[in-house]
C-alpha cells in the first residue's frame, strides 16, 4: 500500500512505510539528473522510473531527489559535550542535541569523529571518549537518534596516551574508521606560525613572547613521540582492517609515510603539493565543505576549491559545521569554471565517502540500495532540506 498522507500530501507520522512512491522529483543519479518515480519497499529502492508523475504518489512538484549524505568525519558531537569553555553537558542530551543536527543537515549516515589523545596537557578528551561512545551506542540501539552513526577514532600520536586508549576502544561495534593527525604548531594544519600564535592572544590574551615560549617547549617534548605512538596506532588499525586515514599531510613527505604505512586516505592536506603527492601514490583525498562554503581555509592552508580545479578531491566532509556538506555540493555543482555536473558534485558526499568507508549498501539512488534518501528545495541557490527518509522511513 502507499504511505498514508496529509491533504498536503505530507505522510503522517504514523502511516504504515513498508511502501513509499515518491514522483515527480529530479532525481540525482550517480550519473544524471532525471525526473521521475522513485519506488522504496521494505527500506530498499526497488524501482528508479524517468517519466510522468503518477497518481496516489508522494509528488515532490520538482524538488530534488537525493541520497541521504554520509559524513566520514564531523567533530560536532564534541561541541554538543563542550557548549561553553569548561561547561561539560549531559551526555545523553549532547548526543540528541548533535543528531538533531546531523539530520538538519542531511546526513543520515555520520561518523562521530572523536579526539583520542591531545597535542596539549588537557587530561579531560581522555575522560569524555569512553562516555561519548558509551552514550550513542545506547542511543542508538534504543532507537533514540534519527541520522545511523558510527565513530572514527581520531588518534592524537604525539599523546603517549593513545595506544592504549586506542586499544580500549578500537573493538567497540560502532567504531569504523582511524585517522593519525599529529597536532603540533608549525607542522602540520598550523604551519603559520605567525597565525597561530595571533589567534592564541586573540584567544587568552597572553603575550606573544610567553605562547612561543609554551610552543618550543611543547614542541620539544613531544616532537619525538609519534615516532613510537603512530606505528602502534596504524598497526592496531591494520589488524582489524579498518579504513585508515592520515590526517592534515602538507609535506610530501607526510604523504610518503601514509602512503607506506599502507593508509589508503589523506584527509583534509593542507598544501597543493601533499594533494598531488596523494593523488600520484593513489589515495583517495578527503576535503573540508566548510572550506567550500567559506571561500577557503580557516587556517590558511590550500583552498579546496583549487584542489578541485585539478580534480585532487575524492570525498567531501562537513568537519565542524553539519551542513556544509549539502550546501558544499550545490556551490560546486553552480559553480561553471569547475565544471561539475550536480551529480558528481552530489557523489562527493554521498557514494564516494560510503563506498570510502565500506558501506557499499547506501550512498546513491539505485535498485536494491537502502532508501536513505533527502528532499531539497532551492531557493536563491539556497538549497534547503524538507524531509528526510533512512531506510524508507521518514526520520525529518
Amino acid at each position: 500500500m502507499l504511505v498514508e498522507t496529509f491533504q498536503n500530501g505530507e505522510p503522517r507520522p504514523n502511516a504504515v512505510n513498508d511502501r513509499l512512491v515518491i514522483t515527480n522529483a529530479r532525481i540525482v543519479l550517480a550519473d544524471e539528473v532525471v525526473h521521475g518515480t522513485v519506488v522504496v519497499e521494505d527500506g530498499r529502492i526497488v524501482a528508479v522510473e524517468d517519466g510522468s508523475p503518477i497518481s496516489g504518489a508522494l509528488d515532490f512538484g520538482g524538488d530534488y531527489l537525493l541520497p541521504g549524505l554520509v559524513d566520514i568525519h564531523t567533530d560536532h558531537f564534541e561541541k554538543h559535550v563542550y557548549p561553553r569553555p569548561h561547561v561539560r553537558w549531559d551526555y545523553m542530551r549532547a548526543a540528541l542535541s548533535h543528531d538533531a543536527q546531523i539530520i538538519g543537515g542531511g546526513v543520515t549516515t555520520v561518523f562521530d569523529s572523536l579526539c583520542v589523545g591531545v597535542s596539549s596537557e588537557d587530561s579531560e578528551r581522555a575522560e569524555i571518549l569512553g562516555p561519548m561512545i558509551d552514550v550513542l551506542e545506547r542511543a542508538q540501539a534504543a532507537g533514540m537518534l534519527r541520522a545511523e552513526h558510527f565513530i572514527h577514532l581520531r588518534c592524537e600520536v604525539v599523546d603517549p596516551r593513545t595506544p592504549e586508549l586506542t586499544a580500549a576502544n578500537i573493538d567497540r561495534p560502532l567504531v569504523r574508521v582511524v585517522s593519525v593527525m599529529e597536532h603540533l604548531p608549525g607542522i602540520r594544519q598550523s604551519r603559520d606560525m605567525d597565525a597561530y600564535v595571533n589567534r592564541l592572544q586573540k584567544a587568552g590574551g597572553e603575550s606573544e613572547a610567553v605562547i612561543r615560549d609554551r610552543i618550543a617547549q611543547m614542541v620539544a617534548e613531544k616532537s619525538d613521540i609519534g615516532r613510537t605512538v603512530r606505528p602502534e596506532v596504524v598497526a592496531l588499525a591494520r589488524a582489524r582492517g579498518l579504513p585508515l586515514l592520515s590526517h592534515d599531510d602538507t609535506d610530501i613527505e607526510h604523504v610518503d609515510l601514509a602512503a607506506d604505512e599502507g593508509v589508503a586516505i589523506s584527509e583534509f592536506p593542507c598544501t597543493l603539493e601533499a594533494a598531488r603527492e596523494a593523488r600520484a601514490r593513489s589515495m583517495l583525498i578527503v576535503g573540508g565543505a566548510p572550506n567550500i562554503v567559506r571561500g577557503g581555509s580557516q587556517s590558511g592552508n590550500v583552498a579546496v576549491r583549487e584542489l578541485l580545479e585539478e580534480r585532487l578531491i575524492d570525498i567531501l566532509a562537513s568537519d565542524y559545521v553539519p551542513r556544509s556538506m549539502l550546501d558544499a555540493a550545490f556551490l560546486i555543482a553552480n559553480d561553471p569554471a569547475l565544471a561539475y555536473a550536480l551529480p558528481d558534485a552530489v557523489r562527493l558526499v554521498t557514494k564516494a565517502p560510503a563506498e570510502a568507508a565500506g558501506l557499499s549498501d547506501r550512498g546513491e539512488i539505485a535498485t536494491d540500495k537502502r532508501a536513505d534518501l533527502i528532499r531539497v528545495g532551492l531557493h536563491d541557490g539556497h538549497p534547503f532540506l524538507k524531509a528526510v527518509w533512512r531506510e524508507g522511513h521518514r526520520v525529518a
